[in-house]
């Protein structure tokens, strides 16, 4: 009789071990609204960087695509007057209010959604700024975790490829590439 005990108090406690042992995120469809970009340009007259914490994504684990939109006006620059330019002379985002990225993880497989860890990938897609639609390809890394997964990358556009214009009175303050950091943390989407 005690042995008996003995082998169902072992094997509540295994139960209630792997009950609540941390669960990792598993494959599906992940999303944010409040994803992180930025942007950087250093000339030698001046620095411009800029915040939105507003971008959202969807990232699709089990075919390794994935969307990134961000409205362009949610911007935010340390100086009110340089937000102003931006918007209305070189992005023009009433006409043009969104940037988007649709690609994918080129080396998916290499990728273990089921298993806490940090992961280096290849992504490859098209990115689109100011109407413009040009091809990009970096490397970035993914973080899976307890129920989310983490996702960074940062590469560099030449602002002359989507059509962005700088007057020549400021072409000195303007650099002519920018570095774009993205920063995303994913949740399982729920329908």
């Amino acid at each position: 009789m005690k042995a008996k005990n003995w082998l169902i108090s072992i094997t509540a406690c295994f139960v209630l071990l792997f009950a609540f042992a941390p669960t990792y995120a598993q494959t599906g469809k992940f999303f944010t609204k409040e994803g992180h970009i930025s942007f950087f340009s250093e000339a030698p007259m001046e620095k411009i960087e800029a915040e939105n914490y507003k971008a959202t994504s969807v990232l699709d684990t089990e075919t390794g695509k994935m969307e990134f939109a961000v409205l362009i006006k949610a911007f935010e620059f340390e100086k009110a007057l340089m937000q102003e330019h931006f918007n209305e002379n070189y992005m023009e985002s009433d006409k043009y209010p969104k940037g988007v990225f649709k690609g994918a993880i080129e080396n998916i497989g290499d990728v273990n959604f089921a298993e806490a860890g940090t992961y280096t990938v290849k992504v490859a897609g098209d990115l689109t700024i100011h109407g413009v639609t040009n091809p990009v390809t970096t490397e970035g890394v993914i973080e899976v975790g307890a129920e989310n997964i983490k996702a960074n990358s940062s590469f560099i556009i030449a602002v002359a490829d989507y059509d962005i214009e700088i007057p020549a009175v400021v072409k000195d303050n303007i650099a002519k590439e920018v570095e774009i950091k993205v920063e995303m943390d994913y949740q399982p989407f729920k329908r």
